[in-house]
């Protein structure tokens, strides 16, 4: 049997909640255990690791959760389920990763405080560092990999300056949830615009920090003194 045949039979057959009620299940965004400015580059890469960790699990596990109802804890205990799981946290991890950064990138960009050129090397280093810093995981699949490496060209060949400063950024951590989410095929089409919906409402609470916490004056001042 399949894994998503396997997940199938944990969940609950009606999904009866409207989308508001769904929200409020998938909110829960927690506190981070550090809220330090981003001024450099290894606080910009923390953050961008962070916060791509914790919208990546909580809307994975927050869906599953949904769908699978009292019968949620069951579903680790179960190997192939587990594997399918594992792998769907670190896809949408990599794609909540590649979302903010083009983000980050270009409210950077927004501010004036830094040229193009700085900017690309920026971003680019920062995925980098994190992409490092992760490794490879085993649990990760052999998809990983290559998805790691379009990854890093959507970065490298960003234009900043088309980008925009709203939610339609984040285009590829909606589609990685809905894709790689270990729920039978007939299920997820009847969720698809509600989950997608979830991640995408997580993301504000990000943005909000993002904008409070990014010193963008001290962040490039911090870059040009390291280059002396």
């Amino acid at each position: 049997m399949k894994a998503h045949e396997i997940v199938k039979t944990y969940v609950n057959p009606l999904f009866t909640r409207n989308y508001w009620q769904m929200v409020g299940d998938y909110v829960g965004i927690g506190k981070h255990k550090k809220t330090e400015k981003i001024e450099d580059q290894n606080s910009l890469a923390t953050f961008l690791n962070t916060r791509a960790s914790h919208v990546a699990q909580t809307s994975l596990y927050g869906y599953l959760r949904t769908r699978a109802g009292t019968r949620f804890p069951e579903m680790f205990e179960n190997p192939d389920i587990l594997t399918s799981i594992n792998i769907a946290k670190w896809h949408i991890w990599l794609a909540c990763l590649s979302d903010l950064t083009i983000f980050t990138g270009h409210h950077l960009h927004q501010s004036g405080e830094i040229d193009e050129s700085a900017l690309e090397e920026l971003m680019n280093t920062a995925l980098q560092q994190v992409l490092d810093e992760t490794g490879t995981p085993e649990e990760a699949g052999a998809d990983f990999a290559p998805a790691t490496e379009k990854v890093i060209q959507r970065i490298a060949t960003c234009d900043w300056k088309l980008e925009h400063d709203d939610d339609t950024v984040f285009s590829q951590s909606p589609e990685a949830l809905f894709y790689w989410a270990p729920i039978a095929d007939e299920l997820k089409e009847l969720d698809e615009s509600i989950v997608k919906n979830s991640i995408r409402y997580r993301w504000i609470e990000i943005r909000r920090s993002l904008r409070k916490l990014l010193d963008c004056k001290t962040l490039v001042e911090t870059l040009r003194a390291a280059e002396l």
